[in-house]
C-alpha cells in the first residue's frame, strides 16, 4: 500500500464547503474511498479545501483516485444542493489543480501532524473545520 496526501481547493476559492455540504462532502469522498479499497488515515474539510491523507493500492493511479474523488463528489454536490449549481453554473465545483505527494519525502506522522493542525479539534479521523 502506498500512502499519499492530496489536497484541492474549490473554485475560485469560494467558501462552500460548509455544514450539510461539507458533512456531504466527506460521506462522498468516503464511499469513493471504500469503492476503489482506499483507506483514509487523516483528513480534513475546510470552507474551501480538502485535505486527505490515505492508503492506497500501489496499481490505482495518481491521477484516477483525483479524478475519482473530485468528479464524483463535484457531480453529487452540484445535483443535490441547489445553491452550489448557482454558484458553480458551469458544472465545475473544483479549481482544476491539486496537489499530492507520496509519504516517502515526508513522514507520515508529519502530514498527519498538519492535517491535525487545521484546528483545534482533534476527535476525528475525518473533520470539517469550515
Amino acid at each position: 500500500m502506498c500512502n499519499m496526501i492530496y489536497i484541492w481547493t474549490t473554485k475560485y476559492r469560494y467558501k462552500v464547503l460548509i455544514g450539510r455540504i461539507a458533512e456531504r462532502t466527506r460521506e462522498i469522498i468516503r464511499q469513493s474511498c471504500n469503492s476503489m479499497d482506499i483507506s483514509i488515515i487523516k483528513g480534513s474539510i475546510g470552507k474551501e479545501h480538502i485535505h486527505v491523507l490515505i492508503s492506497c493500492p500501489p496499481s490505482i493511479s495518481v491521477s484516477k483516485i483525483v479524478q475519482q474523488l473530485k468528479g464524483k463528489t463535484s457531480k453529487v454536490l452540484l445535483r443535490e444542493y441547489k445553491e452550489l449549481k448557482k454558484r458553480y453554473w458551469g458544472q465545475h465545483l473544483w479549481s482544476s489543480g491539486y496537489f499530492c505527494r507520496s509519504v516517502g519525502f515526508i513522514t507520515q506522522n508529519t502530514i498527519k501532524e498538519y492535517i491535525e493542525n487545521q484546528t483545534d479539534e482533534y476527535e476525528e479521523t475525518f473533520k470539517i473545520i469550515g
